[in-house]
């Protein structure tokens, strides 16, 4: 399983919120370019950058989120806003690895089915959850459509993946939920990249035993709480 650090980008700066609610901020730091890098010079095999203006409806980062995928080395998966093919071409021509597309892929399904065909494999879809729905608008509303509906709705799709962040848990460092971790990865028709409340390796090894490919992590880096990148363990690969 692999372990990505989360790079967020607000108001041009990184930041690490609770619960994706803005003024919630428990880490900031102004340059998101050294932050990427930082977290690459550490040890880090991926990043997780995700621009929070662009989901908020403001003015977006792709050009900061452009210098961070030339500088860093390492594979970048980039979401936060992106609401059609332009943009997803944009980001993957600037060698973005994976583009993860969100509430305009929930509200229509054709538009992420025609996405899916015309990018196979190089899209991750945002399925975040909050108190069992699926939460879409940055975590600002609840979709209309169930899990269980989406998963068969995607079943056939040629995604990449499926991010499923429990926005419950999400920035409050107390831990992953481990129940609905494992309930939506046993379910989900594809490969998992698992985030929200990994906090110690407790929940890391968890959530590798439930599965998932990888897990996105945030304010426990940031704060010291997990290093992960001096991990020695045979459940956890490319570290």
């Amino acid at each position: 399983m692999l372990i990505i650090p989360a790079v967020d980008i607000m108001d041009h700066m990184v930041v690490q919120l609770v619960g994706g609610v803005p003024g919630t901020e428990k880490i900031t730091m102004p340059d998101p370019v050294e932050a990427a890098l930082m977290w690459v010079s550490k040890g880090a095999k991926a990043l997780h950058i995700i621009d929070l203006d662009g989901a908020f409806g403001k003015e977006n980062n792709i050009p900061v989120i452009k210098e961070i995928i030339k500088r860093c080395g390492v594979p970048v998966e980039v979401g936060g806003g992106i609401k059609d093919e332009a943009t997803i071409r944009e980001l993957l021509d600037a060698g973005a690895d994976k583009v993860i597309v969100g509430t305009k892929a929930i509200k229509d399904t054709k538009w992420l089915k025609d996405m899916a065909d015309k990018f196979p494999g190089r899209l991750l879809l945002a399925m975040d959850t909050k108190r069992g729905r699926i939460a879409v608008k940055a975590w600002q509303e609840e979709s209309q459509i169930s899990v269980d509906d989406m998963f068969d709705i995607i079943r056939n799709m040629p995604l990449a993946g499926i991010l499923n962040t429990n926005v419950d848990v999400e920035g409050k460092g107390k831990g992953i939920d481990e129940p609905q971790t494992k309930d939506f990865i046993l379910r989900c028709p594809h490969p998992v990249i698992a985030s929200g409340g990994v906090s110690t390796e407790d929940d890391a090894r968890k959530i590798a035993n439930a599965g998932a490919v990888a897990a996105v992590v945030g304010i426990s880096v940031y704060t010291g709480l997990m290093e992960p990148w001096k991990w020695v363990h045979p459940w956890i690969l490319d570290i």
